[in-house]
């Protein structure tokens, strides 16, 4: 055999390895992020004794060369965070740990019924930023716990990249003989995404507050008073009436730590099942039983 078909035999064996190599990093490095978001959930809900739920939004990686995409609460996500919250008994609280920039309205006044209609506290933790139709969700809480820095922010709809606000303001600033049927269509569609939203986010507060209160507050965070990546710092939540606080536990910021930005592909919304022998709030976990026999090594 002369030398280049040597070569060329080496190049094959090489080409494999490396190809076998890349498969099996896909294949277990991928798990291994989520086996640590897995293990970190456990212990908040063991620390926490409630139901932990993550919905976090980060752009993330996708397919074998990396694409960068950016994600958002989707229909996905709330069928997962419904699907948690179904199988949490009624007196056990829930923690829902909120991380993004929005999502389908939908998707997201779903989440904040399931959990308004909860018998047993239930608490959002944002660590960065719930936007939109996360700050939506976290109104269902009976505590918002968030960084110093967090900021929330308001939930006027959009129609398509459009705020409501603004396409209904057309109407005031022009003759509907100068405007447009598709403009004219997109207003009403807009006035009535604004009255529904306005509606939903109300009834949501009234969990929490008088009608009055509660109509007043929702007017101002759906009509597009601000624009709609306006941050609502904890000071200005504070002041529009919201239950702050900003005793955040250091594990969720080690849960943060695990979703690198760029990270590889993961599910947004992650829980980990209950254990029977959970104890209550307030109550110490019950040590491990001691085993007869050699010491593990």
């Amino acid at each position: 055999m002369s030398w280049w078909q040597r070569l060329a035999s080496l190049a094959k064996i090489v080409f494999w390895l490396v190809l076998c190599g890349v498969i099996l990093q896909q294949v277990y490095g991928a798990n291994r992020p989520e086996t640590a978001r897995n293990a970190v959930l456990d212990r908040f809900q063991q620390e926490r004794k409630s139901r932990v739920i993550a919905l976090i939004n980060r752009q993330d990686t996708v397919t074998l060369f990396g694409v960068p995409v950016s994600s958002s609460i989707s229909i996905e996500d709330s069928e997962a965070v419904l699907r948690a919250i179904r199988l949490t008994p009624e007196n056990q609280p829930i923690d829902v740990i909120l991380h993004t920039p929005g999502g389908l309205v939908l998707a997201a006044e779903q989440i904040a019924k399931a959990l308004v209609l909860r018998r047993a506290k239930v608490t959002a933790f944002v660590p960065h930023y719930a936007m939109s139709g996360g700050s939506l969700i976290a109104l269902a809480a009976d505590e918002i716990v968030m960084d110093p820095n967090a900021v929330l922010g308001p939930m006027d709809p959009q129609i398509g990249d459009m705020p409501a606000a603004s396409i209904v303001k057309i109407l005031s600033l022009k003759r509907p003989a100068d405007i447009d049927d598709e403009t004219l269509i997109l207003a009403d569609v807009a006035a009535k995404a604004r009255l529904q939203v306005g509606v939903f986010v109300t009834e949501v507060l009234l969990k929490h507050m008088p009608r009055a209160k509660a109509v007043a507050l929702a007017t101002a965070l759906t009509e597009g008073r601000w624009t709609h990546d306006f941050p609502i710092t904890v000071e200005m939540a504070r002041q529009l009436g919201l239950p702050i606080s900003t005793g955040m536990p250091r594990t969720v910021y080690e849960l943060m730590d695990l979703y690198p930005q760029g990270g590889r592909g993961r599910p947004s919304v992650l829980y980990v099942p209950l254990r029977p022998s959970m104890p209550e709030r307030g109550q110490s976990a019950p040590s491990p039983p001691v085993k007869d026999g050699p010491a593990a090594r």
